[in-house]
């Protein structure tokens, strides 16, 4: 279950990471470190962050993410 929720906050940095990267790349054709690495902190911020919860219940995956309010289990 920790593997599935690594797996889903690397995917979903990836994803973002690389589409602020293309965008700011293509935005501003500069030949520096800066879009790359404004992209890498605007995707660590963007993306969602998943986790596992263990309860009496047993093992739940759990998703934050800054643009839904709470604290959403993924099923």
């Amino acid at each position: 279950m920790k593997a599935k929720a690594l797996i889903f906050n690397f995917i979903g940095f990836t994803f973002l990471f690389l589409a602020f990267r293309y965008l700011l790349l293509w935005l501003y054709p500069v030949d520096n470190l800066f879009p790359i690495v404004f992209a890498a902190i605007l995707a660590n911020i963007l993306s969602p962050k998943f986790g596992v919860v263990v309860d009496k219940e047993g093992k739940k995956l759990m998703m934050k993410w800054l643009l839904i309010k709470g604290v959403r289990q993924i099923k």
